[in-house]
């Protein structure tokens, strides 16, 4: 027995004097452990992870959305379809599943914003991090974009025949599958306010959907919720411009149908519609709509509505403390 104990003192005075500094423990430490990604595009992928699920989030949204759209449109045609295959409800209907299983795919990454207007929103209202948003912005983008040229060319010989021909594009006949057009009747002041109007009612259901001190529904049931947040607004305020409500989901497919022959009339259209309405629209939208929930409803210390007034003491920025 005392043998053994000899043996476990000796071990033990040769394991602490085999690490003599801290250095070296945090050393051989990193020595022991296995690669912390198996390859170099795991390695790659850690880095730009959330990026990545808003672009794939953002281009299951418009092949989805947009699918929807081509085929309600296109199947009028009896060259394409020997009946119509679908109608404006299932529009609406397509495009809220396509929110809903595109927040589903990107949520538990990135948060399933796939929408500027969103990303801004919550980073001037629930502390998002401003220095994420240009990634985001661009994932966005890119993402609604590749999406479109998706569907383009998954219905690129029904749109032929819908148009009559392979080298015949316009806004009217199926440019504005891809991206929204106002109703000719609606004037500058309309559109503006149509975009607006239904943005705000978005982010205020988004709002209202992640906010645990409402009735916020369980986390995996938030997409759902959502979805039928966005069919109601299509269903009701959608008619007159298409309801955007998201500039990626509109400037991604716009620029998309310049490059593809629709020429540059998809921007000239109404004195560069595609900014003013639904690009600015949507974005102020969602801030005056984040603007009235936090005001009226929302407790949280996250947003600037509910933000301190006590300064804090000098000594506190002095000592460094405040880039804690």
């Amino acid at each position: 027995m005392s043998e053994l104990a000899e043996k476990f003192e000796q071990h033990n005075y040769e394991t602490s004097s085999a690490y003599s500094s801290p250095n070296e423990i945090v050393l051989r430490a990193d020595q022991t452990k296995g690669p912390q990604h198996p390859n170099r595009w795991a390695e790659i992928r850690a880095s730009i992870r959330e990026p990545l699920a808003e672009f794939l989030g953002s281009m299951i949204l418009l092949i989805l959305g947009c699918g929807g759209n081509c085929q309600v449109v296109l199947s009028t045609n009896t060259a394409v379809a020997s009946s119509p295959k679908g109608s404006y409800f299932s529009i609406n209907f397509a495009w809220a599943l396509a929110l809903g299983i595109s927040i589903w795919v990107s949520g538990g990454v990135s948060g399933g914003h796939l929408n500027p207007a969103v990303t801004l929103a919550l980073a001037s209202f629930r502390d998002f991090p401003w220095k994420k948003v240009p990634s985001y912005c661009i994932a966005q983008l890119l993402g609604c974009f590749c999406g479109a040229a998706i569907v383009y060319a998954n219905y690129y010989h029904a749109i032929n025949l819908y148009e009559g021909g392979s080298g015949i594009r316009t806004i009217s006949g199926t440019g504005d599958l891809f991206a929204t057009y106002a109703a000719d009747y609606m004037t500058s002041v309309g559109c503006f306010f149509s975009e607006f109007l239904a943005s705000a009612m978005l982010i205020i259901a988004i709002l209202a959907a992640t906010d645990k001190k409402n009735i916020a529904p369980p986390t995996g049931l938030v997409p759902f919720v959502i979805c039928l947040a966005f069919l109601v607004i299509g269903m009701t305020l959608g008619m007159e411009t298409g309801y955007a409500i998201n500039p990626a989901r509109d400037l991604g497919p716009r620029i998309f149908t310049a490059m593809a022959g629709y020429g540059k009339e998809v921007f000239n259209f109404r004195h560069q519609y595609w900014l003013w309405c639904p690009i600015l629209g949507s974005i102020t939208g969602m801030q005056c709509g984040a603007l009235a929930y936090d005001l009226f409803i929302y407790t949280g210390s996250d947003s600037i509505i509910n933000k301190s007034r006590t300064r804090r003491p000098r000594s506190y920025a002095t000592n460094g403390l405040d880039a804690v």
